[in-house]
């Protein structure tokens, strides 16, 4: 068994050993991270996004917790009472545990003594809901005989399915070493041992103990950082445990990863998060280990991943149905969930991935992910939120203040801010430079001091300087990542391919003169005995480039996605002045690259000549020449809802033609429970089948066992003698289902609502246009009225009237 030095993985293992190294602990990754605290960032993208988590996010996710009841859960389980009410989620515990962990790392590089106070006030808060044994999980404690519905009757009762109990501990173990680091202070990392020595008593295959494993995984990684911090070996032994238990307990199903042992995994499946964090965890415990059967089945389960399963984006979750990887290159864009966790932890994924294989293709992913799929999920002013992030909308997604369910804000809180971790390597004498972004490094080489300063204008140019500012470790090799982009690879497969001709190139120079090297595993390699003022200038040449999809990802036939260094870019509504989802694109385009400085806080723009495709008032089909705008994927949706696409048109069988206005479209709609969706409606887009998700739709979620309404304003007295419906039915992961009921209604002279008159039938089915024809009346206005289900609520794609 080959065995390895220890390592830290910054941001995701920490190694300031509460054994004061009394001990050399062996079998780490073979590549050493630079510390995120090591690594100032200067540059004005990120830091803009890191000045907002600081100012705003953050803030704000505290500020939440205070006003959703999160501290006051820890408070009531400190006294416990039969008359408690538990509400919220079982995990909800989890949004304090990352937002501490977020604001300690931010402590790292913005020291703040007030914010260091508030976090200890709310320690103590905590500190005083754990029970004797260590145990902490609000949802039980502060009402132990009546605890949430997800609980179970006793402890890890339900834990392999909705209770989070090893969920909680995951998140509050990764947010106690955040904080220990950053302040030195035990206080979190105490309360969180506790909870690890009551899981480590009280789960295993002992004759005192129960079998069990994480319904939600993430406790897998975070035991194995705790061993490396305390040295404690359990933990290491726990976290594998939970692995080499997974699908040997009556929990035997893809969605959670269980439906086989997990070194005989070769596909990703289940929920997105989940599954990423147990990869994640795998990696861990392998390199921990040296159990090289965990590495084995990880590099399967990834090549299946960028090779079918991934976004141009980075994302990863194709569908809401278990917020869940879907089929083999099943990649719808409108429905596509691409969770923020999920693109959060597939950046988890790869960069452990590089640390153990060494290769440029991990943070080719890792980078495409950061860039478009995980950013787009916080607004540029940190102050809104996307859980999904789709590649299509018409104007029904748009992020939100907060959640409910607020795992996606709060894993941006705690991730955003190491950020500068990810940046730097260090193996032996090589220092790798995976990330370009303005920063002062220090690093260590050889266990001597090597100082470095990076400045770029990445990710809108492609020239990078490095100068040394301090080397005590003599000769070193800087090992330079050639992106896969300037590569002519778009991803590590054939999922996605450049569609254009073009062969982009790369120079490297030092100190003024250009320098060659052959690519080792994609990095250009300049050893030499570096002195103080060397300077590394590396030149990209950053070049819009059109992607085309490999030909059986059915979403994206007959169309392109245009892309320049890193950046995925989107056509958007404000800045067209037409249907963004009705152009062609031309079959050899022009771009031009304008710089907005002002615009989006920076950014720049793609522009090029296009078509759109319109039906006139007799039905002829046009073709109008058009200037298209494009912007980055993950600046959309920030000024007001509307139509967005990634994947554009540049066959003629791709298009989607605008629409030949109809009764409906031509309608004032109103309804009872106003929402952006309901323009859906009269869109005339009708589903393929039942499960099309890659249409937008209406609902009244989350209302149950009501009477709602939706009402047609004609623009003047129209006849009209039918009305057909197609329903929307999320079933068995939604909340919708068929409606009870419905009926027609038309305003009569009085201006009174009166049932059609002689109605046929009023059918209810999933599967099928939903018409009812009645006697014609000459109205002004038609109200369709629905019955919900008693415990769902119910939803349409399209109301059309005739």
């Amino acid at each position: 068994m080959k065995r390895f030095v220890i390592t830290v993985l910054t941001g995701c293992l920490i190694g300031n050993s509460l054994l004061a190294q009394k001990e050399q602990l062996t079998h780490g990754y073979p590549i050493d991270p630079v510390p995120f605290t090591s690594v100032k960032v200067s540059d004005s993208f990120w830091g803009q996004r890191l000045k907002a988590s600081r100012e705003v996010t953050i803030p704000l996710a505290f500020n939440k917790c205070e006003e959703t009841g999160r501290y006051r859960n820890f408070e009531l389980a400190a006294h416990p009472s039969d008359t408690t009410k538990v509400t919220g989620y079982s995990f909800d515990d989890t949004d304090v545990y990352k937002t501490i962990e977020g604001a300690s790392y931010l402590l790292q590089t913005y020291p703040d003594k007030q914010l260091a106070h508030y976090m200890d006030s709310v320690l103590d808060i905590v500190a005083a809901a754990q029970e004797p044994d260590g145990y902490l999980y609000t949802a039980r404690t502060m009402n132990p005989k009546h605890p949430h519905e997800w609980a179970g009757s006793k402890r890890w009762e339900k834990v392999e399915e909705l209770s989070h109990e090893f969920y909680n501990l995951g998140h509050m173990v990764e947010g106690a070493i955040a904080h220990y680091q950053a302040t030195g202070s035990r206080k979190f990392l105490d309360i969180a041992i506790r909870y690890a020595d009551c899981v480590c008593r009280e789960i295993g295959d002992g004759a005192d103990q129960v079998i069990r494993v994480p319904g939600h995984q993430i406790a897998e990684m975070a035991l194995a950082k705790l061993y490396l911090v305390t040295g404690d070996l359990k933990y290491l032994d726990q976290a594998k445990f939970f692995l080499d238990k997974r699908g040997y307990t009556s929990r035997k199903d893809e969605y959670s990863q269980a439906h086989k042992p997990v070194i005989e995994q070769d596909e990703a499946v289940g929920h997105a998060v989940r599954a990423a964090y147990m990869y994640a965890g795998m990696a861990d415990v392998a390199a921990l280990t040296g159990d090289t059967s965990y590495v084995h089945a990880i590099d399967r389960i990834w090549n299946n991943i960028v090779s079918k399963k991934l976004y141009i984006t980075g994302g990863i979750g194709a569908t809401n149905q278990g917020e869940a990887f879907g089929k083999n290159y099943e990649l719808p864009n409108m429905s596509a969930y691409c969770e923020t966790c999920a693109a959060i932890g597939n950046v988890y994924v790869n960069y452990r991935l590089f640390l153990l294989h060494g290769d440029t293709k991990y943070y080719d992913v890792l980078e495409r992910t950061l860039y478009n799929g995980l950013i787009s999920g916080v607004s540029l002013d940190g102050g809104g939120f996307f859980y999904p992030n789709p590649l299509e909308s018409m104007g029904q997604h748009q992020r939100q203040p907060w959640f409910g369910c607020a795992c996606c804000p709060s894993n941006i809180c705690r991730f955003i801010p190491s950020l500068p971790g990810y940046v730097y390597a260090v193996k032996h004498d090589q220092v790798y430079v995976n990330l370009f972004m303005g920063n002062e490094a220090e690093l260590k080489v050889g266990g001597k001091k090597v100082s470095l300063h990076q400045e770029t204008r990445y990710p809108w140019d492609g020239h990078v300087t490095l100068t040394v500012d301090k080397n005590s470790a003599g000769v070193f090799a800087m090992k330079i990542r050639i992106p896969g982009w300037v590569r002519n690879q778009v991803v590590p497969s054939d999922l996605y391919t450049y569609s254009d001709g073009k062969r982009p190139g790369y120079s490297v120079k030092v100190n003024g003169e250009e320098v060659t090297s052959a690519l080792e595993q994609g990095y250009f390699t300049i050893e030499r005995k570096w002195k103080k003022g060397d300077r590394v200038e590396l030149q990209l040449d950053m070049e819009v480039r059109t992607v085309r999809a490999n030909g059986k990802v059915e979403a994206d036939r007959g169309r392109v996605a245009v892309e320049r260094g890193p950046i995925v870019y989107c056509a958007e509504w404000p800045d067209n002045d037409f249907n963004v989802l009705s152009l062609l694109m031309n079959q050899h385009p022009q771009f031009e690259v304008v710089e907005k400085p002002d615009l989006l806080y920076g950014l720049n723009q793609i522009k090029t000549s296009v078509q759109t495709l319109e039906y006139d008032e007799q039905g002829r089909l046009l073709a109008k020449d058009r200037q298209l705008t494009l912007i980055p994927y993950y600046a959309w949706a920030h000024r007001g809802p509307g139509n967005m696409a990634v994947w554009l048109p540049s066959e003629v069988r791709a298009t989607r033609p605008v629409a030949i206005l109809s009764l409906a479209s031509k309608s004032q709609v109103s309804a009872s429970h106003p929402a952006k969706s309901l323009t859906s409606i009269t869109d005339g887009l009708v589903p393929a089948d039942e499960n099309d998700r890659t249409i937008p739709y209406y609902h009244w979620w989350p209302k149950e066992g009501t009477t709602e309404w939706i009402v047609y304003e004609f623009p003047e007295k129209t006849e009209v003698s039918s009305s057909t419906v197609y329903w929307y039915d999320d079933a068995p992961w939604g909340g919708c289902r068929l409606p009870r009921s419905w009926k027609i209604y038309y305003k009569n002279e009085a201006g009174e609502w009166t049932a059609v008159p002689e109605a046929d039938a009023y059918p209810i089915s999933k599967e099928n246009p939903n018409t009812v024809h009645f006697a014609p009346v000459k109205t002004s206005a038609v109200k369709l009225e629905v019955v919900l289900p008693e415990k769902n609520a119910a939803g349409l794609y399209e109301w059309e009237i005739q």
